[in-house]
């Protein structure tokens, strides 16, 4: 008799994958490394395990029930290559190991059908990728290219298509939700909250993932198309002969 396989369901008790003591303990040694000024509670990453470690507990706990509020960013301005400032929202760090822990269970049950052609934050990726494939397309003779940015994409992205996006892969409701809620967590600038109803806070670490999901109906239909393209994030070059 041939030996029966069973398949696995990358949805299967997902909120329990994304906080166990295996994946946390990844998620945190990236946090770690990546320091990062403190969120809204003023917690730095080096006070953070002390603070948290006898917390954490029933944190979880709330995480699994739903009960779990994530607190507001911090809006922060920083200067852009281009000339003028842009937003970066800086979540506590207690989020930003929550929203760590999620990426790396959601990332590879979405990105193996993302495009070839799309680069920002993407495993074994990296703009260097990019602008190697993008003086291949020249070398071939495509002489013409288009270079387009997309304007303000992370302040505007429309939360509800997001939400439907990420449910087209993701079943478990508890991770929607605490998605939901991420989105929507409010920013604080200059001391006072505003509501977050639309975008994704750039400086999160879950919002490069969910910018990539929104983005792959763009990479979709260029390749529908037949363009030939590289995109990275929110940049993106359209070549043509």
């Amino acid at each position: 008799m041939g030996r029966v396989v069973e398949s696995f369901d990358p949805n299967e008790r997902l909120l329990e994958r994304i906080l166990s003591k295996e994946n946390v303990a990844m998620a945190w040694k990236r946090v770690k490394a990546n320091h990062g000024a403190p969120g809204v509670d003023g917690i730095t990453v080096e006070q953070f395990p002390d603070h948290t470690r006898e917390l954490w507990a029933c944190i979880r706990q709330s995480l699994l029930s739903g009960t779990y509020q994530p607190l507001p960013v911090r809006r922060v301005e920083i200067p852009k290559l281009t000339g003028g400032m842009s937003p970066l929202g800086i979540p506590t760090v207690l989020d930003r190991l929550s929203q760590q822990a999620i990426a790396q269970v959601l990332s590879p049950i979405f990105d193996p059908s993302f495009s070839d052609s799309s680069f920002g934050f993407r495993p074994g990726r990296s703009a260097h990728h990019a602008i190697h494939k993008a003086r291949e397309y020249i070398r071939e003779g495509y002489r013409i290219a288009v270079d387009m940015d997309l304007s303000k994409f992370f302040d505007t992205v429309d939360h509800d298509v997001l939400m439907c996006r990420v449910a087209r892969k993701i079943r478990d409701t508890r991770v929607l939700r605490l998605i939901g809620k991420y989105l929507r967590a409010g920013v604080i600038v200059q001391g006072r909250l505003q509501e977050t109803r639309l975008g994704v806070p750039q400086g999160g670490p879950l919002s490069p993932l969910l910018a990539n999901v929104i983005l792959d109906d763009l990479d979709k239909e260029l390749e529908k198309r037949s363009h030939l393209f590289v995109r990275y994030a929110d940049d993106f070059i359209i070549h043509q002969s």
